[in-house]
């Protein structure tokens, strides 16, 4: 049985964020080096929905204000 995109959504949305808040926090460590590593990060993602769900959630994180 394959699951509706919601359904889906709703099932990975939680490890998704988590994910990308874990990317999130390499960048202060990483700096210029970030960008190319999370890049290929990303791309290690399976399904490519959830790669998509993850890659959303990381830049809403960036969007948010410096602390």
């Amino acid at each position: 049985m394959t699951l509706s995109r919601a359904d889906f959504h709703e099932q990975h949305l939680a490890s998704a964020q988590a994910e990308a808040r874990r990317l999130f926090a390499q960048k202060a460590v990483l700096q210029g080096a970030w960008l190319t590593w999370v890049a290929s990060q990303l791309y290690t993602l399976q399904p490519a929905e959830y790669a998509s769900m993850v890659r959303r959630a990381l830049q809403c994180l960036q969007q948010l204000p410096e602390k």
